[in-house]
């Protein structure tokens, strides 16, 4: 299964949010939106309003821990991942979750031609893997023949 069969399930509306906006109002658009993770836009000279990073719930988590509510003050690109690790639209759920493994992350940009598309998180993945291995449990049980009645 590729990532634009897991997009196919997604709303087309991704959430974002601007560098210079608080910690406070990323962590209020997370809990609206009941996401974990926002991509992180910005105008960035000719090219336009562009992704620069990502914030994700962490990221709130970690400010408050090391700093306290005054970390709530800082901005959002203080904060995000700059070293955004992203996927697209033609690469496989394998490759996504191999992804995801290595870099520790749990939510991935999709792009296509430097433009966002979608967000996919892990839940994503493991509702795919969850649907393919009942899948698989189904075909199993399909074939499997009935046992001998009794003589």
């Amino acid at each position: 299964m590729l990532v634009a069969d897991l997009m196919k399930l997604k709303s087309a509306r991704v959430p974002t949010i601007r560098m210079a906006e608080t910690v406070e109002m990323a962590a209020t658009l997370l809990n609206r939106e009941r996401i974990g993770a926002v991509v992180v836009k910005d105008a960035c000279g000719s090219e336009g309003v562009t992704v620069v990073g990502i914030f994700s719930e962490r990221d709130v988590v970690r400010a408050v821990a090391e700093r306290g509510a005054a970390a709530l003050r800082l901005t959002v690109g203080d904060l995000m991942s700059r070293n955004m690790i992203s996927c697209r639209m033609e690469d496989s759920v394998d490759h996504v979750r191999a992804l995801m493994e290595e870099h520790h992350v749990r939510h991935l940009p999709v792009m296509e031609e430097h433009q966002l598309v979608g967000v996919l998180s892990i839940r994503d993945v493991l509702s795919h893997d969850v649907r393919a291995a009942a899948t698989l449990s189904g075909e199993a049980r399909a074939g499997a023949t009935a046992p001998p009645l009794p003589a």
